[in-house]
């Protein structure tokens, strides 16, 4: 009961530390193969030395081809780093690291998802100060002069080109998260040409996890500006209404496009009004249950956002009626139809009683960081896990 009294206690603190934070406001260049405009982008910039940071299936597919030529068309000097296989490591951020000194890199290009955005954020972090090791980069907050970064993300899901925060590795395996203040990203592309070959699957998860952070960010406990809550709930409408006719339609550039916009509006939800239990769930249950995030996210939405409809009946009235719905019932079951729509209905059925005291735990742990409508006890957290487990909503 200590723990529970001691996070209640705290639970608007996140929102305003957050406030207190350098955030990126990057100007966006969006549409079907922008990614072109990278070289143009650097050499406006007075960007000389790129670092070109991808992974290693990226880098198979040639995804980095167009960057390098748009690069060589503009004069731009560049070195191409894609040692990046898997979750980000400490490893792979040193390797980064001497790889930009070697080059001398003046700007970091990421292209790739979560785990090459995270990784080249602690690479512009630690780029400027090559003697400092990289584990002094891996704490909880890290104040840093950063090389700027350009990122072109290549899914529409994790929102990560616009947040300030890394999860990396360290030496010992154990992730660590780190919020980078003063994170330098002046432009973002969003790219959809990136994102048109993506299986109907990954797709999916990736837009429900995008709809995840403005869902979030509608409900969460933060004063913040009427642009980004409007930008939140945009972030919902524009997943409702494309993501379900992109199964049938994978191709059609124009919906493929708002689900980029989508995701990154989901990335600002994070940077302005943080996460919730939504998100503290679904890392606990991907993390013990070696599940996707995005299918862990899908899980857990529902369950989650029905438990705590009563505290914040205003704020779903309010995005229902944006997403062209009649109340928050109606929202709710669209929510449940685009679920189904992926797969992940139903029952989680590998939850174990057994492991409820592990979980709750793990959930407690990860709630700190986020500013949810309440602080759920311990025993709210069971009937949760239990409606997660039986497929309850």
């Amino acid at each position: 009961m200590g723990f529970y009294l001691f996070r209640k206690m705290i639970r608007r603190l996140p929102g305003i530390v957050i406030k207190a934070v350098p955030l990126p406001e990057p100007v966006i260049t969006e549409g079907f193969g922008t990614r072109l405009q990278a070289g143009r982008i650097c050499k406006e910039r007075g960007y000389h030395s790129v670092l070109l940071v991808t992974d290693k299936v990226l880098y198979s597919l040639g995804f980095q081809e167009s960057v390098i030529k748009s690069l060589e068309e503009n004069g731009v000097s560049y070195k191409l780093f894609y040692n990046i296989d898997g979750e980000p490591t400490v490893g792979m951020v040193s390797e980064g690291r001497s790889a930009a000194e070697e080059c001398r890199a003046d700007c970091i290009i990421a292209l790739g998802g979560g785990a090459v955005m995270d990784t080249s954020k602690v690479i512009a972090a630690s780029a400027r100060n090559y003697r400092r090791r990289i584990g002094a980069y891996l704490t909880k907050f890290v104040l840093a002069k950063t090389l700027p970064m350009i990122n072109i993300p290549t899914t529409a899901g994790t929102g990560a080109e616009m947040t300030v925060g890394a999860v990396i590795k360290n030496a010992k395996g154990v992730k660590s998260s780190s919020v980078i203040v003063g994170l330098k990203v002046p432009d973002v592309i969003l790219d959809s040409e990136l994102t048109v070959n993506a299986p109907s699957k990954v797709t999916l998860s990736c837009g429900i996890d995008a709809l995840s952070h403005g869902f979030e960010g509608c409900v969460a406990d933060v004063k913040t500006r009427d642009e980004d809550m409007k930008k939140s709930m945009e972030c919902v409408r524009l997943v409702l209404e494309n993501l379900p006719a992109l199964v049938d339609d994978p191709h059609n550039i124009d919906r493929r496009q708002k689900l980029c916009l989508a995701a990154n509006y989901g990335g600002n939800a994070i940077n302005k009004q943080l996460a919730g239990y939504v998100h503290a769930f679904a890392h606990t249950i991907g993390a013990v249950y070696h599940i996707s995030h995005g299918e862990a996210i899908a899980r857990c939405l529902l369950p989650v956002a029905k438990f705590q409809e009563n505290l914040c009946s205003e704020k779903l009235q309010a995005l229902a009626v944006y997403c062209g719905c009649e109340n928050a019932a109606g929202l709710f079951d669209k929510l449940e139809e685009l679920i189904a729509l992926s797969g992940f209905a139903g029952g989680f059925s590998k939850i174990e009683e057994k492991d409820y005291p592990e979980l709750i735990r793990l959930i407690d742990a990860d709630s700190i960081n986020y500013s949810p409508p309440k602080t759920f006890t311990d025993k709210e957290i069971v009937l949760i896990l239990n409606r997660i487990k039986n497929g309850e909503k």
